[in-house]
């Protein structure tokens, strides 16, 4: 009855205090969204004091009066939202000295008279977004000085005029975005020194010149200005932005920046300045900014990057060059970006000659110890690479075009490669070296190079005879001239090469080529096999093969080629992010350690031979191997490898031993149990039967009394006893003396 009289008192309540046409289940909100209101509803007979949240979005409410909130005087939170109010009186909002949350935004607002807001000491939050002002006062915003957020985007404003916001001291969030915005007086913002965040995004801004604009904005962390017209931004603009970590000049017309544009944004973390007409990068323009950790100048027109241009950022970590004009860009322009994870210099036009080798070199060896993700460099000249990417070209095709020889450095050190490479350096090139022999290797490199275009011709793919290399330098053995050369990869960069040193890849060491079959995938099919992986640690494995005697099988005389090589392919296994390294060796190679692997990974490693610089373009799935990479910090040799073997073993005799106890306990417990039973079970039977007297040595005056009792109740047509009435129960039923337990079951069973 006490739970009832509440919930009726409860009721009674909210039909005296709510509106008409509005729900108030709870006495602290007054809840009247999308009710198709043409006003605001009058109070009802008796207002709660208690009423804290007045909801009356999704309306058709069209104006405000001075008399429709008098009796709300302990509102925190008043919402107007999404209705169509074209006026407000200048006393709507007098009686609400409380209120810590105003919302006006999606209305029909073209003027807001001064002084409507000034009773509301207390705010904190006022939406007055996408409405049709033009226009806005200093007077609109005066005594709010305990304002946080104001949101004034999706209006008309054109003008922002002197000291427009200077009562707002403790406003932290100004949203200012889809306005008509062409001219922002440089006192604009003065006195918000507590601001952090500033949106002035698609706007009609034509340019940022003036160092006073933002010199007050000292707590700014985020500042906004993508989708305007700017087409310049002048020297110390941004140069009292200490704390500024976001700056967005995306989307506009800048193209260029002055020296000092970027001066005293030494807290930057993030530059977005994509979508614009920037044509290059210049020297010094980015210094400033000694904490940035992501650039993005894609879809610009750089064609020009210094290269020390990002010489400075030691915190670099993403950086964006996509859809601009670049063809080439120095080796050494990320050299010192050791932060650099993500860079992203797709969609540009390279020109894949000998001045992408050093940036080729730093890509490969940035690879090699993980430390930056895939980076599409796609060929656009020469006509030959077209398509392909930087990765998947061999050094020796990256030749200088037209008269750009000397662009090229003349000294070419040994390729770093992620997979390793057989760079094989070209006898009589030495400086200091026999003049004599040069004219010969020259000659030697001018045949190679006319064999491999004749091969290119004569493929469907023009650059199948690409061989990216992925996976740090391989170095040859030859301490011992009459042992065959072991091959291992490399963590770190080979030494300086001397001056004049001429490298080529893949490349034999005799003056004249050996025969040796013409068709890589015919090789490949008849001639490698019995592929194995061995000595595998967390970070390294050993691949082993075997090769037939390839000279014998030769059919006919050989074309001249160079003599086979081998490839050793490895990637991740059953991962997404599929990554194919390559390792290159000489052809007496038959065994490769792969280095620099990652712990507890899943590899797949496939051998395959390149004949006359070609490789197959069907995988030999035949000559492919799996390996798991052992945990961090477990290696394993062959003593090992053993020992686990035979804790393995033992383990598993161990448990079949535990088995065998086991199911022997349990085999010897079930069989006592069943001669137990078997011992203590007596067939009635044997005991009792109608058709013949009960056995003397049996009877007792209690089982005779059960039994006629048992009889005496069955009804007469059953008379007299068959066999099929006899029933069985344990013998410890008879020689029960507790007659109340005998009382009950008989009673069960006579039931």
């Amino acid at each position: 009855r006490s739970h009832c009289r509440v919930v009726c008192v409860c009721v009674f309540l909210g039909l005296v205090y709510c509106p008409d046409r509005c729900e108030c289940q709870h006495p602290q909100h007054l809840m009247c969204t999308n009710r198709g209101l043409r006003a605001v509803p009058k109070p009802a007979a008796r207002v709660s004091e208690e009423a804290l949240v007045f909801s009356l979005g999704g309306n058709f409410i069209g104006n405000i009066s001075a008399f429709d909130f008098t009796r709300y005087s302990n509102l925190v939170r008043l919402n107007l939202q999404y209705n169509q109010i074209q006026t407000i009186q200048p006393k709507a909002f007098e009686k609400l000295s409380k209120l810590e949350e105003l919302y006006l935004g999606h209305n029909l607002l073209s003027h807001i008279p001064a002084g409507t807001f000034q009773p509301l000491k207390k705010l904190t939050i006022l939406y007055g977004n996408n409405n049709e002002m033009k226009k806005i006062t200093p007077e609109l915003f005066a005594n709010l000085d305990n304002l946080v957020k104001l949101r004034l985007d999706g209006n008309s404003l054109e003008v922002l005029q002197d000291s427009v916001f200077k009562s707002l001291t403790s406003l932290h969030y100004l949203h200012l975005e889809y306005n008509q915005l062409q001219h922002i007086h440089r006192n604009a913002f003065s006195k918000l020194t507590s601001l952090r965040f500033l949106n002035l995004a698609h706007n009609k801004q034509a340019a940022v010149r003036s160092a006073l604009m933002f010199s007050q904005l000292r707590a700014l962390t985020t500042l906004l200005l993508s989708e305007n017209q700017i087409q310049h931004v002048g020297n110390h603009v941004f140069q009292n932005l200490k704390k500024l970590s976001t700056l967005s000049l995306s989307n506009n017309r800048i193209s260029r920046l002055d020296s000092g544009a970027l001066r005293g944004l030494s807290s930057l973390r993030e530059l977005l300045i994509d979508g614009n007409e920037l044509e290059e990068i210049p020297a010094g323009i980015l210094d400033s900014l000694e904490r940035v950790e992501e650039l993005d100048f894609s879809r610009n027109r750089i064609s020009q990057v210094d290269p020390s241009a990002f010489s400075q950022l030691k915190h670099l970590k993403v950086l964006k060059l996509k859809n601009n004009m670049l063809t080439s860009l120095s080796g050494d322009i990320f050299g010192l970006n050791n932060a650099l994870y993500d860079l992203d210099l797709h969609g540009n036009n390279w020109t894949c000659d000998c001045r992408l080798e050093e940036l080729k070199r730093w890509m490969t060896a940035a690879h090699s110890q993980g430390k930056l993700l895939t980076v599409f460099v796609q060929c656009h000249h020469p006509a030959t690479l077209r398509g392909k990417y930087l990765d998947y070209v061999n050094a020796s095709q990256l030749q200088p075009l037209g008269n750009l020889t000397h662009l090229c450095r003349s000294q070419a050190g040994p390729e770093e490669s992620r997979g390793g490479g057989v760079l094989v350096k070209v006898k009589g090139e030495e400086t200091g070296g026999d003049s004599r022999s040069r004219p010969a290797a020259e000659a030697a490199r001018r045949r190679a190079k006319g064999r491999q275009r004749s091969n290119v011709t004569s493929r469907a793919d023009p650059a199948s005879t690409s061989s990216p290399s992925r996976a740090g330098i391989l170095e040859k053995n030859t301490t011992d001239p009459n042992t065959e050369p072991t091959y291992t990869t490399s963590t770190s960069s080979t030494s300086p090469v001397q001056s004049g040193e001429r490298f080529d890849l893949l490349r034999s060491d005799q003056e004249e080529a050996l025969p040796v079959i013409t068709d890589p995938c015919v090789f490949n099919r008849h001639f490698i096999s019995n592929v194995s992986v061995d000595h595998v640690t967390s970070s390294t494995a050993t691949v082993y093969w075997t090769t037939r005697d390839h000279h014998s099988h030769t059919p006919g005389p050989g074309p001249g080629l160079d003599e086979v090589h081998y490839r050793i392919l490895f990637d991740r296994f059953g991962t997404q992010d599929r990554f194919p390294r390559y390792v290159y060796t000489r052809g007496t190679a038959r065994s490769v350690t792969l280095r620099e692997l990652s712990s507890d990974v899943t590899y797949m490693v496939c051998v395959e031979g390149v004949v006359g610089g070609s490789v197959c373009q069907v995988a030999p799935r035949d000559h492919c191997a799996g390996l798991v990479t052992l945990p961090e910090g477990l290696n394993r040799g062959g003593v090992l490898t053993s020992d686990l073997q035979l804790v393995t073993v033992a383990t598993l005799a161990g448990n079949a031993v535990l088995l065998l106890v086991i199911g022997s306990v349990w085999l010897g417990r079930s069989l006592k149990r069943r001669l137990q039973r078997r011992k203590s079970a007596v067939h009635v039977r044997h005991m009792y039967s109608t058709r013949r007297p009960f056995r003397p040595t049996m009877t007792t005056a209690s089982v005779s009394a059960d039994f006629t009792s048992y009889q005496s109740s069955r009804p007469a047509r059953l008379s007299p006893l068959e066999e099929g009435d006899l029933i069985e129960f344990p013998c410890e039923r008879f020689m029960d003396s507790n007659s109340v337990r005998r009382d009950s079951d008989m009673q069960r069973f006579s039931d």
